[in-house]
């Protein structure tokens, strides 16, 4: 069987989850849940970054211990992501003793490479973001009295320590070189190009250990450093699997990183170049999302506008939630997250759409055929045309999943039942009925059912809650194995004298 492995980043746990969180994993999930039901052998990856000078200063703030913070944290994350219907298939932990044999595996595989030397770094350092600048990449770089870093435009500060650094800038070549050779390795298009022109400037070399603090993993033989973030925290994506007791496990190479457009420099540059120093493969793509604004304005503790999952959940059903994120915005840009315009979409794609077709066509089968789906006559275009745009939506959907363009796959899929809508007004099966046409009747009712099974196929990745009701419906009992694509997605699956139940809402309008 064909492996497919899908990751999230490993969340920091100096706060707690919000949006940017959800729609990362809500993607990963909806991709998991597609190449599960494709005949892949899929392993899904989130999992949270604990180590870090950030988090011991905050523990020792609230005068506890690192791990007892993250704890905290991790309780958080593992009870949400229940609530959301995602089905990840393991939570790494940086604190965990697999995660940390893993990382000095990484090291040991870097150093006995050659990559990996000894030397001082002096440079200014910016604590929340963790990250060292050179001075001309700061603003106000001539005011030596106010230092900020470029990302967060907060106070930075001068720091000299002995460090170990990685020979990032031996990589550069050959990381141009597998860019230009592999143009879907990072998407999309437009940050593909962001790093190349980063790494075509000139790549130093990177600081990769830290003696200021203790809460991390332990450089081997050397257990005064520490190892930094971006080696721990990126070999999770191999300790999750196995490594280093398996040195190429299963799943490896990911076949996709999903992350936030914040962090493409370290998963775009730092990544492949230490995978290629440790002679590993390369992933198979790095896709960067964009960021959500919240009805117009950045999110942010201050406004009080940081939408919390937990506040979302109270209001709205998690497969609302997971349709909208990935309906309203091409995966990949910047997008607004605005409560009108969620309900507006709800309404018109779900309520009016998917819910009208389901109703009705459910409530014709009962009244005319006591829910029975009769032996469908010869077909005529109307019949043709509609089966042509089911089975034409199974290939779009695909393509663009593999491309992870959500947005166009449910687009791809709401055209089928806007034609399904339409097929019913093309037929007038309430006409047929009362004209005795008795053999039309049944051939436009099992299109109906049918066309219907097949998109709540189609959506289940997306909604796996609501299309189980809705599928539960049209078998006339509830959903009792996991379905695929080869053994459900054929048209005629459902046979003469099938059963089907009364239609139940699954998506009232919301006023």
């Amino acid at each position: 069987m064909e492996s497919y492995y899908v990751t999230t980043p490993i969340y920091y746990v100096n706060d707690e989850p919000h949006l940017g969180h959800i729609y990362t994993t809500i993607a990963a999930d909806v991709l998991a849940r597609y190449q599960r039901m494709s005949g892949r052998d899929v392993f899904f990856l989130t999992g949270v970054d604990e180590h870090g000078q950030k988090v011991q200063q905050a523990a020792e703030a609230r005068g506890i211990e690192p791990i007892e913070l993250a704890d905290q944290v991790v309780e958080r994350y593992q009870t949400l992501w229940p609530d959301l219907a995602i089905s990840n298939d393991d939570f790494i932990r940086t604190s965990s003793e697999r995660h940390k044999s893993g990382v000095q595996a990484m090291w040991r595989r870097l150093e006995n490479a050659g990559a990996i030397y000894k030397d001082f770094y002096e440079d200014w350092y910016c604590v929340p973001c963790e990250t060292y600048w050179t001075e001309t990449q700061l603003k106000d770089a001539e005011r030596w009295d106010n230092k900020h870093c470029p990302d967060c435009d907060r106070a930075v500060e001068k720091v000299q320590e002995e460090s170990y650094f990685f020979r990032l800038s031996a990589y550069q070549d050959r990381l141009i070189d597998y860019i230009n050779a592999h143009p879907d390795f990072i998407a999309p298009a437009s940050r593909r190009n962001e790093v190349l022109r980063f790494v075509e400037s000139g790549l130093n070399d990177l600081s990769v250990s830290r003696t200021t603090f203790s809460w991390g993993v332990p450089v081997p033989g050397d257990e005064k450093h520490v190892i930094y973030v971006w080696i721990d925290a990126l070999t999770n994506y191999l300790s999750a699997l196995g490594f280093p007791d398996q040195e190429l496990p299963k799943h490896w190479p990911a076949d996709v990183h999903l992350i936030g457009k914040d962090i493409l420099r370290f998963h775009a540059i730092y990544w492949p170049c230490m995978l290629m120093a440790a002679d590993l493969p390369l992933p198979g793509r790095i896709f960067a999302h964009g960021w959500w604004t919240v009805e117009g304005e950045k999110m942010s503790k201050s406004k009080g506008n940081a939408l919390r999952p937990a506040d979302l959940l109270a209001q709205y059903d998690a497969d609302v939630i997971r349709y909208f994120l990935l309906r309203e915005v091409p995966f990949g840009q910047d997008g607004d997250f605005s409560f009108t315009a969620m309900k507006q979409r709800y309404n018109s794609e779900l309520a009016n759409d998917v819910g009208n077709l389901l109703n009705r066509s459910l409530a014709m089968l009962n009244k005319y055929r006591d829910g029975v789906l009769g032996e469908p006559g010869d077909e005529q275009g109307l019949d043709r045309a509609l089966i042509a745009d089911v089975e034409g939506m199974q290939r779009d959907v695909a393509a663009h999943m593999d491309k992870q363009a959500f947005h166009l796959a449910l687009e791809r899929i709401s055209l089928v039942v806007r034609h399904g809508n339409r097929y019913v007004e093309e037929n007038a099966p309430w006409a047929l009925a009362k004209a005795g046409d008795d053999a039309r009747l049944n051939t436009v009712l099992y299109h109906l059912v049918e066309t219907l099974r097949l998109v709540a196929l189609q959506l289940l990745p997306f909604m796996p809650g609501k299309m189980a009701s809705m599928l539960g419906q049209i078998q006339g009992e509830a959903l009792q194995q996991e379905l695929s694509f080869s053994a459900h997605g054929g048209w005629g699956l459902l046979k003469a004298g099938h059963q089907c139940a009364k239609p139940q809402p699954i998506f009232p309008r919301m006023e």
